[in-house]
């Protein structure tokens, strides 16, 4: 439980900026796992990230419910008030990473085969690395960095793009016969690799609005919430 001394105010504070980070990087962890296992098609690192994401809920409601803590006991005002609102609703975005990792992992023990349509590693590295960067700019405070990583979201969605066109017109170019069992793997296989795609464009969009809390945080300016 959050510290009720006034002596102890700065100190929850400071550790609840660490705690963040923390499970930001852990949920990175989780997707770096999950990006490996549909490379690799391990099925037991798959399992391992599905298995994972339970610990990450458990530690994200513990956080919010320090968050909880620090508005209820502490009453914290001006620019505090606003990183324990910026930190909690931070929370839910890192446990959404943490989710789509899990999905990544159920991805790849469905797959018969590692995706080779398109360079899905290429698209996981460039969201990851938007998530760290935006994880990076809440712990330093750094206004610049949160602007930084919503102009390179643009980036992510145009790959993201080119990506799902080129399985779609994979697909269509395609030829399975008259197997109806192929066809429907072969559709099975496009869905799932969507799905991905999809998922690793929401997992960019996770790190905007990481950026975007934070810099409302530090400047009280809302110019990347809407």
């Amino acid at each position: 439980m959050i510290a009720v001394t006034r002596e102890g105010y700065r100190a929850d504070l400071d550790d609840l900026r660490s705690d963040v980070r923390a499970l930001g990087d852990d949920a990175l962890v989780q997707l770096d796992d999950g990006l490996t296992a549909l490379e690799t098609g391990e099925d037991d690192l798959a399992e391992a990230v599905i298995d994972g994401d339970a610990a990450i809920n458990d530690r994200y409601l513990a956080l919010e419910g320090d968050c909880i803590d620090l508005l209820a006991l502490q009453q914290p005002v001006a620019s505090d008030l606003r990183f324990v609102a910026a930190s909690f609703k931070i929370l839910t975005d890192l446990e959404r990473v943490g989710d789509l990792a899990t999905n990544l992992g159920r991805y790849a023990l469905a797959a018969e085969r590692p995706a080779d349509e398109v360079d899905v590693q290429a698209i996981g590295t460039d969201a990851r690395d938007q998530v760290s960067a935006a994880l990076d700019a809440y712990e330093d405070g750094d206004a610049d960095a949160c602007r930084a990583v919503a102009a390179r979201d643009d980036e992510l969605d145009a790959h993201c793009q080119r990506a799902s066109e080129r399985v779609v017109r994979d697909l269509l170019e395609g030829e399975a016969g008259d197997d109806s069992w192929a066809v429907e793997r072969v559709l099975d296989d496009v869905s799932r690799l969507l799905l991905t795609i999809r998922d690793l464009e929401r997992v960019g969009d996770h790190g905007v609005n990481v950026a975007a809390r934070t810099l409302y945080m530090l400047d009280n300016d809302p110019e990347l919430l809407y």
